[in-house]
């Protein structure tokens, strides 16, 4: 069983000029911004790029500059949007990269798939999803997004198409893809593995746990017993109730454990988005009694619970009810702050909650959650440990609190995540990733006249030498 998308895609490619920021809304750049329909639309844009080179663009939920690239051509990769085949009985998928997991879920799950790997919103591209490597919910069990491509279409520097599998002749070309950020090359195409599911619903267990040693600890137990795991906790209140949080693990649910009324249609993608934020807020709308009563409404509304039936915005992605909720943080924008430690330095965890509190620092989107092993990508983010992830509002004092965080990370053996910093240094990166010059040697024999480069590239010093 299996289905094709009717529909084609315009054959003209378009381009124009245009101001583009990341999710966090700050510094933006002014690029030239082609929007291809074909892989031979990307090839003659490569051909054409003047010596500010090119670099692909999704949905820009990256939350810094690393699908930015200002004076040059940035490619706009919704252009390439069909869905070209869907397999129910083997789980694969024939998608261009400009498909967003939103769209891919739409159509997948009237034949039972599900996309083992979600990031916090639906609403990335599959070329996106592969060059952050995304991680979602589900790592400590499946690990992150490339774990799941069956083969990659990647345009490369001279504008050819190479055809790349994890396992094949150009395996080394294919791991430095995943989690490259668009460096290696431009992503046209992708095949990729879903898993079976009987309905698009989740059996979800809530433990609202009232600090965070006690969060930490619980998320310890049983994780593995769960598909997905996450925890949100407050990084406002203080004294014994410091980093208190909700536990939030769930399953996928079976038909029979739905009520009768969802079971006559178990696979119904039921997401919607009840409104798009207008651009009107005023800067340090998010403050600590803006956050502190979030908080504690965000905690009050979810008491400890077994076995709730939940859909998978209500579980999974429940800021895409939202459109455009980054401009809630006003013209100044925010950043989002995510890293990665080892398990036994959880210590990190709390000292930096402890520096953000000291510093007069708020968030109210914070994350907390275990990460299983790694895969065999250089630059993929996650590695077995804890990661944790706060969005704070830009302000005075941001940059040194960062600058004081990054050396508890790195002295810690951590790393940040390079979908979602904006502001980290070379050096940085550099401690975090250890495998950064065996992956320039793969992007450099891909791309030896360097013509894939973007703002995050040129400041993180990943660019050619």
């Amino acid at each position: 069983m299996s289905s094709a998308d009717p529909i084609a895609a315009d054959p003209m490619a378009t381009d124009s000029t245009a101001s583009l920021h990341g999710w966090g809304r700050t510094a933006p750049s002014t690029a030239r911004v082609v929007v291809p329909r074909s892989a031979d639309d990307v090839a003659a844009a490569i051909a054409a790029a003047g010596p500010r080179g090119i670099i692909a663009r999704g949905l820009g939920r990256s939350y810094g500059d690393p699908s930015q690239n200002a004076g040059g051509t940035v490619l706009d990769m919704t252009g390439l949007g069909v869905v070209h085949s869907i397999d129910a009985d083997s789980g694969r998928v024939v998608v261009d990269a400009g498909v967003s997991l939103d769209t891919l879920m739409r159509r997948a799950l009237p034949f039972g798939l599900w996309l083992p790997v979600l990031a916090g919103t639906r609403q990335v591209t599959v070329g996106g999803a592969i060059g952050a490597d995304i991680h979602g919910k589900a790592h400590h069990l499946v690990g992150s997004f490339g774990n799941h491509v069956e083969s990659i279409r990647l345009v490369v520097g001279d504008g050819s198409v190479r055809e790349l599998t994890p396992d094949g002749e150009d395996s080394e070309l294919f791991w430095a893809t995943v989690g490259g950020m668009g460096l290696t090359g431009v992503i046209v195409a992708a095949t990729l593995r879903l898993h079976h599911v009987e309905t698009a619903y989740f059996t979800v267990d809530t433990e609202q746990i009232d600090n965070l040693d006690d969060l930490m600890a619980r998320q310890m137990i049983d994780d593995e017993s769960y598909a997905e795991s996450v925890s949100w906790f407050d990084a406002v209140t203080t004294g014994a109730h410091f980093g208190r949080g909700l536990l939030m693990r769930g399953n996928h649910a079976t038909a029979a454990e739905l009520p009768p009324k969802l079971r006559r249609d178990p696979l119904k993608f039921d997401a919607p988005q009840l409104l798009t934020v207008p651009d009107v807020f005023p800067p340090g709308l998010l403050n600590r009694f803006t956050a502190k009563l979030f908080s504690e409404l965000w905690y009050r509304k979810s008491p400890t619970r077994s076995g709730a039936i939940q859909n998978i915005t209500q579980f999974l992605h429940p800021l895409d009810i939202l459109g455009e909720w980054n401009r809630g943080y006003g013209p100044r924008g925010f950043l989002q702050y995510q890293f990665v430690v080892p398990i036994e330095r959880d210590d990190v965890i709390r000292t930096v909650l402890e520096r953000m509190s000291a510093a007069g620092k708020v968030s109210a989107l914070n994350v907390l959650k275990r990460f299983g092993a790694a895969n065999r990508a250089p630059l993929s983010f996650p590695k077995p440990g804890w990661t944790m992830c706060v969005d704070i509002p830009v302000g005075p004092g941001l940059g040194a609190l960062c600058d004081e965080l990054d050396a508890l990370v790195l002295d810690a053996g951590g790393r940040h995540y390079l979908a979602k910093e904006s502001r980290t240094s070379p050096e940085a990166i550099r401690r975090g990733y250890p495998r950064l010059d065996e992956w320039r040697k793969v992007r450099d024999a891909a791309d030896p006249g360097g013509i894939f480069t973007s703002d995050m590239s040129r400041r993180l010093e990943l660019t050619h030498s």
